[in-house]
């Protein structure tokens, strides 16, 4: 199969300020830890535009976090899994290396960093849903120094109530399963027309978002024992609910941006961590002009939860996430990024086939 693979590939190239564009690329060569990925879908966040939109990203890289498709290529020290042939899935760090980023025909990933898709489960469109929106719940679960949560196989010897603040966005939708899974009792806030939805993947508790009365409702439903809380939306605003809602024994609370920006309703008692799932990667990373330095142990423990992860499919412990199939596959990428910045998406990932 290796023979097969062209020299040229199509990707989505971030080429200046809120632009991007479809254009011819090399196809990435690979390390010997490395696999080379055939895509057939790729799935959207709201990291790839705000890559292109606030110039976090590299000019000339190709944009684009998640992935599902078929290994053509393996690295010398890659023996075992996965295997040419394979269906696996993953997420790249996009808009950041010239050689990597999943809007493109091929995408390169460590083999430790893929995980296989059981056959008769999850389709190209679901796999691609469950990369940086899955990784990040569990990073802010149970990655060392985050919520600390207890993890899956396991579950909390007596059940504790969590808020998931966000429900309805892709990492609400995933965290839910998660806690769940893990034993615990779940709150959280969303419209209230994607409730049913959230119940259906396991959730307790739901409350609308809107509501002026939301912490003393959260507060309500917890008995005012909420210890654990991971913020899911990115605010001022929702750090603020988050950290306020948690009880008067103190507790955690993890966010999606720095927490540091919420001094204002800080709590002795109350401990503020942000997680950033590029961590991942295990390397020194930049966005802009911040250089965030390597974290090796969320490497490790993203490569051994993976490793966890078919079973978990094959089981039927975690289900796939509603998808949106936007028209044009590549194409597609600049209406469905605009989509996104409207702020229209809600309770479903957008994915292009390729």
């Amino acid at each position: 199969m290796a023979s097969e693979i062209p020299t040229i590939m199509k990707a989505v190239v971030f080429v200046e300020k809120n632009q991007v564009s479809v254009k011819e690329h090399p196809v990435p060569n690979i390390a010997d830890d490395e696999v080379l990925v055939k895509t057939v879908a790729v799935s959207q966040n709201p990291t790839d535009f705000k890559h292109i939109d606030y110039r976090l990203g590299k000019v000339g890289s190709v944009l684009g976090c998640d992935y599902s498709g078929i290994v053509v290529k393996v690295g010398k020290s890659v023996h075992d899994a996965p295997k040419v042939g394979d269906h696996v899935a993953g997420s790249a760090h996009g808009a950041a290396y010239i050689d990597e980023g999943a809007f493109a025909e091929y995408v390169k990933a460590p083999a430790e960093l893929v995980w296989v898709v059981p056959e008769n489960t999850f389709s190209h469109e679901q796999a691609a849903a469950y990369g940086v929106a899955f990784w990040t719940a569990v990073q802010a679960f149970y990655a060392p120094g985050r919520l600390g949560l207890v993890e899956p196989p396991a579950k909390v010897s007596t059940p504790e109530w969590v808020l998931i603040y966000g429900g309805s966005s892709a990492v609400g939708l995933c965290a839910i399963q998660l806690a769940r899974l893990s034993g615990y009792k779940v709150v959280t806030t969303a419209s209230p027309r994607n409730h049913e939805l959230l119940k259906s993947l396991g959730a307790d508790v739901t409350i609308d978002y809107r509501d002026p009365e939301v912490v003393s409702k959260i507060k309500h439903a917890t008995g005012d024992s909420l210890k654990y809380a991971a913020e899911m939306i990115g605010d001022l605003e929702s750090h603020r609910i988050a950290i306020e809602a948690i009880g008067p024994s103190g507790g955690k609370v993890v966010g999606l941006s720095p927490m540091r920006n919420s001094k204002e309703f800080a709590r002795k008692d109350v401990t503020l961590t942000e997680t950033l799932l590029y961590s991942v990667n295990g390397r020194p990373f930049g966005m802009g002009s911040t250089i965030f330095p390597a974290a090796p142990e969320d490497r490790a423990h993203m490569v051994s939860f993976l490793k966890k992860l078919p079973q978990l499919v094959r089981d039927g412990a975690v289900k796939p996430i509603p998808v949106k199939l936007w028209d044009g596959g590549l194409e597609g990428v600049p209406s469905g990024l605009q989509y996104m910045r409207e702020g229209k998406v809600s309770a479903e990932k957008i994915v292009y086939r390729v």
